[in-house]
């Protein structure tokens, strides 16, 4: 910004200087000129007596004619390129952010062209953003109204069954109590999503960092995990060191980006199979690592994965796993964000490795999101 009334301040200058110049230049040149050409015609017609008044006209049109033809042949230049630069201005303001001012000099007007064409490109990728914010807004509308309403609607006919008295015996009035609390669980857990993922996106949320010995706390998230693996017949196996590995993160955000990472390789990995739970120290960075193998995915599908309200095709979701609403790996990559790390995978032929790299403790980094420096 400062930059921007820098370059102003001395293109207004350079302006000045510029007519002031050319202003003393036409005078002088304007002056000198009526006194070479009252001098050529007294030397070369001395016989013509003009009277004094007729020679004080003559010679103060002289000068005037002289003055502004110096005048305008010195500003013509810099009257075009203002011209351009009015015309680029008119047009970018009309809404025709696509209109480029032409380049064609490199002093101070060049450099105004080429702030108005900066500024036009910042206006263009800013409706770009609000378009897309748009979209996103109905997008999320779509979603939102899609995945609410499936449980909803199961809800309703349960208790609907309930309330006609329609079944046979309390066997199955239990099961259409059992199934509607199910749905109200998975209503519940749809909600919680949508509201913790628009908290991290809309950068109202406050972490709360300590720090944390990980393998401790990674150690107590696998063990309430590893009894629900095992009723799908899958197995933890856990790799991690006796060594301390301190970092700094927000307990409750944490524990959360890892569940959602546990619980995506729950409901995909084939059954039977094997989780492992890796955490090692590279570089001054903790990184933890959770691979499973499952059903194959295309590149673009991977690039996907961690968009919000993506959903893996029907062939790799699990028949015995509720169905989500595309929003935990996205959740878990805005929390590990703002813990100032990065998520990502590493997938070949079936064999998925989600990680998260966190710094250490000891590292210079700054949280985003935070002012506290680890």
């Amino acid at each position: 910004m400062n930059e921007d009334f820098l370059t102003l301040f001395n293109w207004k200058k350079s302006i000045r200087l510029r007519l002031l110049g050319s202003l003393l230049f036409s005078l002088i040149v304007s002056i000198l000129g009526t006194s070479a050409i009252n001098l050529f015609f007294n030397f070369v017609l001395p016989q013509i007596v003009m009277s004094q008044v007729f020679g004080l006209i003559s010679s103060f049109l002289s000068c005037i004619f002289f003055f502004f033809l110096i005048f305008f042949f010195l500003m013509r230049h810099i009257v075009h390129h203002m011209q351009t630069l009015a015309d680029g201005l008119m047009a970018i303001a009309k809404g025709n952010l696509e209109y480029r001012v032409p380049l064609s000099s490199q002093d101070e007007l060049g450099v105004v062209a080429q702030n108005i064409n900066y500024m036009a490109e910042q206006l263009q990728n800013m409706m770009r953003r609000e378009r897309q914010l748009e979209t996103s807004k109905m997008e999320l509308i779509t979603h939102v109204s899609h995945d609410l309403r499936t449980p909803l609607t199961s809800i309703i006919g349960y208790l609907n069954l309930l309330k006609n008295d329609d079944y046979q015996d309390l066997d199955e009035h239990k099961r259409y109590i059992v199934n509607a609390f199910n749905k109200s669980q998975q209503l519940k857990k749809l909600i919680d999503d949508l509201f913790e993922y628009t908290r991290l996106t809309s950068g109202e949320v406050n972490l709360s960092f300590r720090q944390i010995d990980l393998n401790g706390l990674l150690e107590q998230i696998v063990t309430e995990f590893e009894p629900i693996a095992q009723e799908l017949s899958l197995t933890v196996k856990k790799e991690w060191g006796q060594t301390p590995a301190f970092a700094h993160v927000d307990v409750e955000k944490f524990v959360r980006a890892v569940d959602n990472l546990l619980m995506n390789a729950l409901k995909f990995s084939h059954k039977p199979g094997e989780i492992a739970i890796r955490l090692e120290e590279r570089d001054n960075r903790l990184v933890l690592a959770v691979e499973n193998w499952a059903n194959p995915i295309t590149q673009d599908q991977e690039k996907l994965l961690f968009e919000r309200f993506y959903k893996a095709e029907p062939s790799r979701r699990d028949r015995d796993m509720p169905s989500g609403a595309g929003l935990g790996l996205s959740i878990a990559s805005h929390i590990v964000e703002l813990h100032g790390g990065r998520m990502g995978l590493k997938h070949k032929s079936g064999h998925f490795t989600f990680f998260i790299e966190l710094p250490r403790a000891d590292s210079r980094t700054k949280y985003k999101g935070s002012d506290e420096f680890i």
